[in-house]
């Protein structure tokens, strides 16, 4: 009986961190599973990202880029029903591979030093300014040399009719997630042990406000200049200092 069990002291509620959000990934129709297969999808990814740079999205085809990877078009179509789901692997790959950037990039960072203090041995905070340039430089090292980044960084273009894809053949699985939330979510999880935090929703927000200014000043930059116009690319960083500096910087242990 319930009335039976001695009634204890109430234990203080402990936040929990938020439930991690689903890792999402592009929706092949079929997934390499030997070394040959994965080499032929990598081949055909690279062929993806030379033609959006020489064609543009709108005349991309997926039989323009059997013929770039050198493979029949029947294997094109093994792995995706129509381009747009190739541009979608393509983001994917993007992501994947900046996420790595930019882990390679924290990882060189000094680590965070113990100095004393009052209370005994502290950790000095990160710090934010090297954390802030390791995030952007990854991007814009690939915005200035990966081929097709221009066109497809970590999304693909607004949908539209093009003659090889066929009626009902669909879009890529997940093709109408929001880009910068992804990454937001990436760069929220590259962080967190660098700064000694869980990736909570209050560093996810903060984080993300800096992904959605960045994409749209990162934009205009790259529309001014091809390179990116240096003194857009100076205000962007001073406005990300300002921002998610105080954030970053946060000590250990605090929320």
């Amino acid at each position: 009986m319930m009335g039976s069990v001695p009634q204890s002291s109430p234990r203080p509620l402990v936040p929990q961190p938020p439930a991690p959000r689903p890792a999402t990934g592009p929706a092949l129709r079929r997934a390499p599973i030997q070394r040959r297969s994965a080499e032929r999808l990598a081949r055909i990814l690279d062929a993806c990202a030379e033609l959006l740079d020489e064609t543009g999205y709108e005349r991309l085809s997926t039989r323009a880029v059997a013929v770039r990877a050198g493979v029949p078009i029947g294997s094109v179509y093994r792995f995706f029903g129509n381009k747009r789901a190739m541009a979608a692997a393509l983001a994917h790959r993007n992501l994947d591979r900046y996420a790595a950037r930019v882990a390679a990039g924290l990882a060189a960072l000094p680590a965070p030093a113990v100095a004393s203090g009052e209370g005994g041995a502290v950790l000095r905070p990160v710090d934010a300014g090297r954390v802030i340039d390791a995030v952007l430089d990854a991007y814009l090292a690939m915005k200035r040399t990966v081929p097709g980044f221009g066109l497809v960084d970590f999304g693909v273009p607004d949908p539209c009719a093009a003659p090889d894809e066929p009626e009902g053949s669909g879009v890529a699985e997940g093709s109408g997630e929001n880009p910068n939330h992804l990454v937001a979510d990436r760069i929220c999880g590259l962080l967190a042990g660098p700064l000694g935090r869980s990736a909570d929703d209050t560093l996810r927000r903060k984080v993300l406000v800096g992904v959605e200014t960045t994409d749209a000043l990162l934009r205009l930059a790259f529309r001014t200049d091809p390179s990116g116009d240096p003194a857009l690319v100076a205000e962007t960083r001073t406005l990300l200092y300002a921002y998610l500096a105080p954030a970053l910087a946060r000590p250990r242990g605090t929320h």
